[in-house]
């Protein structure tokens, strides 16, 4: 990828102590182009700002945040042009904070001698399982992986994960993932790591990771609950809100599996089935695209629709965190992309987890198995599965317990952002970092 980088760089010592009151310590995010990255980052931007940092975004065509008006202060910049450029102002760039998956942006930080943290979307976990497999024996880890009976046998040392648990892609070949995963977890030049977690969820997975990787780590999340930041690249259809606000107190089953999983025809039928017989409301979210050779639901069955119409409501695209907190939301039933694992427990709501891809494996086995506020569908989707899994979550006592985990782990979280807490120690220190000569060569 061609770079164009042009960065004003700071006043000399004379003109800088001139300036000192009115220069700015400017700190530049280079998401990757998808819903579930973009949104974190700008969370992490309206944090950064609450610490006075000036704030750029590089964003391409196809990832412009709808929601501007939340980012008033914020700097975009779009590509095909300039990378990094400061229009005019004096404010000094402190950092180049990118996706681990943006990791051409360290080569052209470096070329500027700026510092750059890697900063990670998804869980500390998810991450440790990628820094375990780059480093894997390939040959004998894709006959484990095509071998039906290790499936189910726990992966060493990433208890409680299985081998099928492990963050594999739906969208390519074994090889290519590893060679990818070598190139996210190579901190190489980056000063340190910044993670969207905090330590009550994953103490053990960070203290390993921190002893992996050469550069400190800081878990400074939930992000969305430290500086809720509404970022959507997809219209959100409110009236699902007037729907819920018809329904009874923790009845209803929300369904999101986010903005990349597909969903094949028998499985939406199989999905209505359960969800009808399960005699609870529910409220679907069916993106747009989201099953093959359709544009959006007018493929389905006829029986879908008569399914659906009884009790349940669906909509292309919902205010998810506004869902979630509603009184009338009972249940999740998500792909356990990590956004929505974290905004889940953070408004006390167990969850269904039907995973799809990557890192969505981790969270959904962490739901179920390490932090008990989930029930994980596997295999073929059948209708009697799901009626018995909403009905675990809604109406059973099953499902009460887990209700209880889900808010007291929701506690501990709203605790970690707090002053005081983990995460917000974890984000001073950081923000303290940038300020210390020796950062770039931590």
């Amino acid at each position: 990828m061609s770079l164009d980088l042009y960065i004003r760089f700071r006043p000399d010592q004379g003109e800088r102590m001139e300036e000192e009151k009115r220069v700015k310590r400017r700190i530049v995010l280079v998401p990757v182009p998808a819903q579930g990255h973009v949104t974190p980052i700008m969370q992490l931007g309206k944090a950064l700002h609450s610490k006075d940092f000036s704030i750029t975004v590089v964003q391409t065509q196809y990832n412009r945040v709808t929601s501007s008006k939340d980012f008033s202060d914020f700097h975009f910049l779009t590509i095909p042009g300039q990378l990094l450029k400061e229009q005019g102002d004096h404010d000094e760039v402190v950092c180049v904070v990118y996706d681990e998956y943006m990791h051409f942006s360290k080569a052209a930080a470096m070329e500027f001698q700026l510092p750059s943290v890697v900063f990670s979307t998804t869980s500390a976990t998810a991450f440790l399982c990628r820094s375990v497999l780059a480093k894997v024996n390939v040959e004998k880890f894709l006959i484990d992986m095509k071998d039906v009976e290790m499936q189910d046998k726990l992966f060493p040392g990433l208890h409680p994960l299985r081998y099928k648990d492990l963050p594999t892609s739906a969208f390519g070949p074994i090889e290519s993932m590893l060679r990818v995963y070598s190139k996210t977890v190579n901190t190489g030049t980056a000063s340190a790591v910044i993670i969207n977690s905090a330590s009550c969820l994953e103490s053990s997975s960070l203290a390993r990771l921190q002893q992996e990787l050469q550069v400190p780590v800081y878990p400074i999340g939930p992000l969305h609950i430290a500086a809720s930041a509404p970022s959507s690249l997809l219209e959100e259809d409110r009236s699902c809100i007037e729907w819920l606000n018809m329904q009874k107190p923790r009845s209803v089953m929300y369904i999101s599996l986010g903005s990349l999983a597909l969903m094949e025809t028998k499985d939406a039928v199989e999905m209505a089935w359960g969800l009808s017989n399960s005699n609870q409301p529910f409220l679907w979210v069916i993106r747009p695209g989201s099953i093959p050779s359709s544009e959006w639901t007018e493929s389905l069955p006829e029986e879908f629709s008569k399914l659906v119409s009884e009790r349940g409501y669906i909509v292309k695209w919902a205010p998810q965190m506004e869902v979630l907190r509603h009184p009338a939301v009972g249940g999740f039933w998500s792909h356990c992309g990590w956004n929505s694992t974290l905004e889940s427990i953070g408004e006390g709501i167990p969850m269904i987890c039907r995973p799809f891809t990557g890192d969505q494996k981790v969270n959904a086995r962490y739901l179920e198995r390490a932090w008990r506020n989930g029930v994980q569908l596997e295999g073929e989707l059948e209708k009697e599965a799901v009626e018995r899994a909403v009905k675990r979550l809604l109406v059973d006592e099953e499902g009460a317990e887990m209700r209880k985990s889900v808010v007291d782990l929701k506690e501990k979280l709203e605790a970690s952002v707090r002053s005081g807490g983990s995460s917000c120690s974890s984000l001073d220190n950081f923000v303290n970092s940038l300020k210390t000569k020796n950062f770039m060569h931590q």
